[in-house]
């Protein structure tokens, strides 16, 4: 049997890219964008950061590259769904397929024909962090993780503060709630909600990066597998909040982690391992259909806007 540090720290290492997309769709659903397209950014993001490592040798490089193109990749989302008013769900599966197809032709142009990239030779190692690493139980399983995680923890605080303190949060969260009020005093609703997107696409493309560049070491058709809708349902189950999506984003991250720890320690013998690899999703389904009915969405959510209320 594992113990309990072993357990949480593999929560929380298998969270962290649902942490980090989750987030991004926050940032796009409080301004009013529904953003199903974050298994695509995902995928994109993973794609690119294994790609960039492997020409540069640091995965930093492939970190921010990923970002700079989850959010090339989130912007005709924006387009469609804000300029030209499409529907916005109809526009974020289009950039799924559209990501696993393109990603996925890339490679095998790019590899000869191989169904995934070559093992990436530089990845993110895990760093301790000095004397918070050192705490019992707590200590090695929070502060003894990869980079991509610690910039989980930060992106939680700063949207949180950025949310709720600062100027930007308040009009992010008007054009989510009134678009018509918030234009009436004087906020850029189709700027505002441009932003959002294209932030959303920075982060879900992170916690993609992190599936090829320090959990994983490559990038191929199954790297994300549905990470990203379990991250929108972290999203839905979390409330819009920050804290909930963080909560949700670990809940759905144990269940990951406790589906690949039963296949290693020999739980199959009792439960058969498609059972155990069904387990994330299975939860994602139980957890939306007893929470959706009673979510709390932000009231623009989903619905087109024109300048001048109409």
């Amino acid at each position: 049997m594992p113990d309990l540090t072993a357990l949480i720290h593999s929560a929380v290492l298998y969270s962290t890219p649902l942490i980090l997309a989750a987030i991004g769709g926050l940032y796009s659903e409080r301004s009013g964008v529904v953003n199903i397209a974050l298994e695509g950014l995902m995928i994109i993001g993973a794609f690119t950061a294994a790609v960039i490592t492997i020409l540069t040798g640091n995965p930093w490089i492939g970190l921010a590259a990923a970002m700079i193109a989850g959010v090339l990749m989130a912007i005709p989302h924006a387009v469609a769904s804000i300029t030209f008013k499409a529907d916005q769900v109809v526009s974020g599966v289009a950039i799924n397929f559209l990501a696993l197809g393109l990603s996925v032709y890339l490679v095998k142009y790019m590899y000869e024909g191989a169904g995934k990239t070559p093992t990436v030779p530089e990845l993110f190692h895990q760093v301790p962090v000095p004397l918070l690493s050192e705490i019992p139980v707590i200590g090695p399983s929070l502060f003894n993780q990869f980079p991509t995680t610690y910039l989980a923890y930060l992106v939680v605080i700063v949207t949180y503060i950025v949310l709720y303190y600062t100027p930007f949060g308040m009009r992010l969260r008007s054009v989510g709630e009134h678009p018509s009020a918030a234009e009436t005093a004087g906020i850029n609703v189709i700027q505002m909600r441009y932003i959002a997107v294209m932030i959303s696409g920075a982060l879900a493309a992170a916690g993609g990066a992190g599936l090829s560049i320090a959990i994983g070491s490559e990038f191929g058709q199954t790297t994300v597998s549905g990470q990203g809708f379990i991250s929108l349902a972290a999203l839905i189950f979390g409330k819009w909040h920050p804290l909930g999506v963080l909560g949700a984003a670990l809940f759905f991250g144990f269940s990951v982690s406790l589906a690949l720890i039963g296949q290693i320690y020999g739980w199959t013998q009792v439960v058969p391992s498609e059972v155990l690899s069904m387990l994330p999703y299975v939860l994602t389904l139980l957890a939306l259909a007893g929470f959706v009915g009673r979510s709390e969405a932000p009231a623009a959510v989903g619905k087109p806007y024109e300048k001048g209320g109409r």
